[in-house]
């Protein structure tokens, strides 16, 4: 049996990892990135090729327009101080991220834009109908969710964007999206489900739990991911009971 070693470092890695105004993105993960849409946009190569899934089966690549992908310290740190010149403090810090808090920091968000002439970086329209609200209603099923919802700003401390999407992975978006989560309350519901003593099941495909931050030899052939959350332990995604030989 393969044996996994996790250690405290571990936990500022994943496709699981909170990034917020608490929780900043850990400057030494440099991200394996992919192009997206057969633009200059970049992902980390799994959500990029998710992605690609999700626009192509909505015949999406003419509608959807990749606005802004990964971006680098300098990079977000030039957006902050632009934003900041342009518009002010009040929208600057309800729209863009402070330097080494911004999910695009991770590889790991993507917003995206309905395609016409003039797009607004920092703003996108992308709303509920025609190709965008296709794209919304198939996002889940690639793993990614609207990381900034209307009436989670409270939480969140960002304002409602709805270009925005984080890729968190199967099956966490679609428990995220049929539970009416953000991604800081799925992080603090999964710490209910003790690995090696009570899991979450998902459809009888997936067992997820939370192991605290530590040095371990994991010994589980059942294990399909694990991935830090960025605070204090991991989330582990196992084969559901329908799988288990």
């Amino acid at each position: 049996m393969k044996t996994i070693f996790l250690t405290k470092n571990d936990i500022y890695k994943g496709h699981l990892i909170l990034v917020n105004e608490n929780y900043p993105v850990n400057e030494n993960d440099v991200p394996d990135l992919k192009a997206v849409n057969g633009s200059d946009i970049t992902l980390r190569n799994t959500a990029a090729l998710q992605l690609d899934m999700a626009i192509n089966e909505i015949n999406g690549r003419s509608g959807i327009t990749p606005v802004s992908g990964y971006r680098s310290m300098e990079e977000q740190r030039n957006i902050w101080d632009d934003c900041l010149i342009e518009n002010g403090m009040e929208f600057t810090e309800k729209y863009v991220a402070k330097p080494a808090h911004s999910e695009h920091q991770t590889g790991l968000a993507i917003d995206l834009g309905m395609t016409c002439r003039h797009i607004d970086f920092v703003r996108p329209d992308f709303p509920d109908n025609g190709i965008c609200g296709r794209f919304k209603t198939v996002a889940a099923k690639y793993g990614f969710i609207l990381r900034y919802p209307s009436g989670k700003e409270h939480i969140t401390k960002i304002a409602f964007e709805p270009w925005h999407f984080r890729y968190v992975g199967t099956p966490h978006a679609e428990i995220i999206e049929k539970n009416g989560f953000v991604l800081e309350e799925y992080i603090e519901y999964i710490k209910r489900f003790k690995y090696g003593k009570q899991s979450l099941v998902f459809r009888n495909e997936y067992e997820i739990s939370y192991l605290a931050a530590g040095n371990y030899p994991l010994e589980d052939c059942n294990i399909i991911d694990i991935s830090g959350n960025n605070r204090d332990g991991f989330i582990i995604t196992k084969r559901g009971v329908a799988y288990e030989r």
